[in-house]
């Protein structure tokens, strides 16, 4: 296969894609990025107030939901697909770009509870076959897939920062390697995981060593005890637990939606921005906190963990989740930042007990999180492996991600997402623009 003149020809392709995706990529983000700095701080201190007054939320979200019910009846793919149907690979079809950008523009920087990696996909996959034709090269299913896959990853590498972690959730995304890849990688990760707990243990008891690959840092590592593995577990089952039921709670509001998909798009929008209205009112901290994917006020709550009082952490845990739940169902956008938000804060409100530090609470809550929300445990796994820039946290996060994965794949799957009931004036959506279980 690697020798067939067509399978070079797509690499070149590939390679010489990835250079107009990744700029088009790069513009997308910062455009979202100027969009919502100039939404939620130029403006609010225009009008004289250092952060959003409480009610910020709710008129931008009003807007929001307009924007996207009117894509999801009128336009065709109806604005991309339903967030709380998981991430798609790439193969969205050209012709729904336009949509596509404009519920993202409408949904992200105006307070969705969403990520921007699922409109990145979209995109990447779309400009990819649409070079291809400009290129006027053969439409094969298998350069479909291989061109599609290839232009999401230079995209989705640009939010992520790294192209390892795009090339592993594009591989579990798409399904290379067939629906037996998790099955098979689960025990090798768990096995992996537990005999790294052992081989650490082990060398600290003895005081023998046998030598490292690792690079020395300048600061010590923290190291893991007991109580960081046992509550790591136990948490790990909570918050697939708990997101479960939010995913849970996507779907049936997918579902509420599509009934009348404008008026109803519109009302579960402005209730999303109640939660984050009411997470100021009765913490007196911004609503923004609540509000968007929770990007930046996750770096703030890595750098400063101890800014945020258990009162404000068990609000933002419940509004958020009720936002995203709401986001998930109406708006557009990706699952993936506000769920590692949540495991994050998650992690940090049960820091406290016994024997749990604060950096392999966060880990693990990460790890639980992003296994939860994406379904994907590997890609789970070297996304907040690469977030955290460490390796003494890797058993924590194996071991939580396999054991929210499986937590979550126990429990009753529910309802399926619908698909929107209009998807443009003239033609359906095209393949890529339907919406499966996750």
């Amino acid at each position: 296969m690697l020798r067939a003149p067509g399978y070079l020809r797509a690499l070149v392709f590939s390679a010489l894609l990835g250079i107009p995706v990744s700029l088009v990529a790069f513009g997308f983000l910062a455009g979202l990025h100027e969009l919502e700095h100039l939404l939620w701080a130029d403006l609010p201190e225009a009008l004289g107030r250092h952060s959003p007054p409480w009610w910020w939320p709710l008129p931008l979200l009003l807007i929001a939901g307009l924007v996207v019910g009117l894509v999801a009846t009128h336009l065709r793919g109806a604005g991309g697909h339903i967030p709380a149907s998981g991430l798609h690979g790439g193969g969205t079809a050209p012709a729904t770009l336009p949509g596509v950008l404009i519920a993202a523009v409408a949904s992200l920087p105006l307070g969705a509870v969403l990520g921007p990696e699922a409109p990145l996909i979209a995109l990447g996959g779309g400009l990819a076959l649409l070079f291809r034709d400009l290129a006027r090269a053969p439409a094969t299913p298998q350069s479909t897939a291989l061109l599609s896959a290839a232009g999401a990853a230079a995209a989705i590498a640009a939010i992520f920062g790294n192209p390892l972690i795009a090339a592993v959730l594009l591989i579990e995304v798409a399904g290379v390697g067939g629906p037996q890849l998790i099955a098979v990688m689960l025990p090798a990760l768990l096995s992996s995981g537990v005999g790294a707990l052992v081989f650490t243990g082990f060398g600290r008891w003895t005081g023998l060593e046998t030598g490292s690959l690792a690079l020395p840092l300048p600061e010590p590592p923290a190291r893991l005890d007991v109580g960081d593995v046992v509550w790591s577990v136990l948490m790990a089952v909570c918050i697939g637990v708990l997101l479960h039921a939010v995913i849970a709670g996507g779907r049936l509001a997918a579902a509420f939606v599509a009934a009348r998909t404008l008026s109803r798009t519109v009302l579960c929008a402005v209730a999303a921005g109640g939660c984050a209205a009411l997470y100021a009112v009765i913490t007196d901290r911004s609503p923004v906190e609540v509000a968007s994917s929770g990007q930046a006020t996750l770096a703030t709550m890595a750098s400063d963990p101890h800014a945020w009082g258990v009162g404000a952490l068990l609000a933002v845990v419940v509004l958020k989740a009720a936002a995203y739940a709401l986001c998930l169902g109406s708006l557009r956008g990706g699952p993936v930042f506000p769920a590692l938000f949540l495991g994050a804060a998650a992690g940090l409100l049960l820091s406290p007990l016994p024997g749990f530090g604060v950096v392999p609470a966060v880990a693990a809550g990460l790890a639980a999180a992003a296994a939860t929300a994406l379904r994907l445990p590997v890609s789970s796994i070297v996304l907040v492996v690469l977030l955290l820039g460490s390796t003494e946290t890797i058993p924590v996060v194996i071991l939580s991600a396999v054991v929210a994965f499986v937590t979550t794949e126990l429990l009753p799957v529910g309802r399926s997402t619908p698909t929107p009931a209009k998807t443009g004036p003239s033609s359906p959506a095209a393949g890529a623009d339907r919406t499966t279980e996750a």
